[in-house]
């Protein structure tokens, strides 16, 4: 079978090569440097192009019996459209911004099975809640993650594991929460609390806007999905938003117009770039309370997660990426073969599903701990 994986960044590369080891894989991307990792990889070839181009797209695509989306967010509803348009299968990771749904209608007519957001969270999270929420009367859902460098490095305390562009949106899209039965909205960064990790210590949570489509998928009175990240930094972050460094309204300086988020990347990336070979990590806990069998229960998920030095695949890229190459083989395999826009909720309601992706993820070294009271 063939796969083409747009997008060859950090996690991208990742789904490539873990897909490899059993497919035809075509690697696309802009950066010959993201492609030049993947040149003398067995079962890839790569090849370089402006996936912007709806006919260079369709081209790329025309043979694949599956496409992975793994581009930037800010390109990413475009790009699945682009595939649904052109009657592919698609498993998708680009955590764009738009309403996924709004293309359900165009994925049922072409025919095309498409798994949006199937990352580590979004993803596992919604996968994990999907199951529960078909077996018991569930009250509350909260998410808590984050991926951090081991060693904390002044003034930053931050690595981005994924692309910088989607981080920064963490901190300036309002987040949007369930409190009692009706959504919210309040600001990103808001609302913090101190958590403490055994092995990590104590990192602080922050309002993001990470429920996504369990907004529309889901009736539970409570929800909430909180980003982790080292104390300190809301507070510097905070800054940053409130001088204005993240606007996308253009300035002018000199005569030259800018806007100050395009400024304030240029500078930030360069910090915020994870080493090829730096050690980092990715926490992740859930929490589920509700009613099942005439009793309260609360089960837990707890996830943690270390760079691989082995194979010199950072932890963002194997609990986001395997995820995806799993849900992928269930598509491959026939497994799942729902047709239009399905979240991993979706998913999670057949508990075989559940258990594969599972299964598959804990083969290649990454375990969600789960505990019951």
């Amino acid at each position: 079978m063939n796969i083409v994986v747009l997008g060859a960044g950090l996690i991208g590369k990742a789904i490539a090569v873990d897909l490899a080891s059993e497919f035809h894989v075509t690697a696309v991307d802009i950066k010959e440097d993201n492609l030049d990792v993947l040149r003398d990889r067995k079962n890839i070839l790569v090849r370089r192009a402006d996936l912007t181009d709806h006919h260079t797209l369709e081209q790329l695509i025309k043979d694949a019996d599956l496409v992975i989306n793994a581009v930037p967010g800010h390109m990413g509803f475009e790009t699945l459209e682009s595939v649904i348009k052109c009657g592919k299968n698609i498993v998708d990771i680009s955590f764009f911004a738009q309403d996924p749904f709004a293309l359900d209608i165009l994925a049922k007519q072409k025919n095309v099975t498409a798994v949006v957001d199937c990352g580590v969270a979004p993803g596992m999270g919604n996968l994990i809640l999907g199951y529960h929420n078909n077996r018991m009367n569930v009250k509350s859902f909260e998410c808590y993650v984050g991926g951090l460098p081991v060693t904390r490095t002044w003034p930053f305390e931050y690595k981005a594991p994924f692309s910088p562009s989607d981080v920064l949106e963490e901190y300036t899209r309002p987040a949007r929460l369930v409190e009692n039965g009706a959504i919210v909205t309040k600001p990103a960064l808001s609302e913090p609390e101190l958590m403490e990790f055994e092995g990590i210590g104590t990192l602080e949570a922050f309002n993001t806007d990470g429920l996504r489509t369990l907004l529309a998928t889901m009736r539970i009175p409570y929800m909430k999905e909180k980003t982790l990240r080292y104390p300190g930094h809301i507070r510097l972050l905070k800054i940053f938003r409130e001088t204005g460094f993240f606007d996308t309204n253009e300035i002018t300086i000199n005569g030259v117009p800018i806007r100050p988020v395009d400024f304030t990347s240029r500078l930030l990336f360069p910090k915020w770039k994870l080493g090829e070979t730096e050690d980092e990590f990715t926490v992740m806990k859930i929490i589920i309370k509700g009613e099942q069998d005439n009793k309260i229960r609360t089960i837990e998920y707890f996830l943690y997660d270390r760079y691989d030095p082995e194979s010199r695949t950072s932890s963002m890229a194997r609990t986001t990426g395997y995820t995806c190459t799993v849900v992928a083989r269930l598509v491959l395999n026939g497994d799942y073969r729902e047709k239009g826009i399905s979240p991993p909720e979706y998913l999670g309601v057949d508990e075989n599903n559940l258990k594969k992706i599972l299964t598959g993820l804990r083969q290649r070294n990454i375990h969600y701990i789960r505990t019951e009271k």
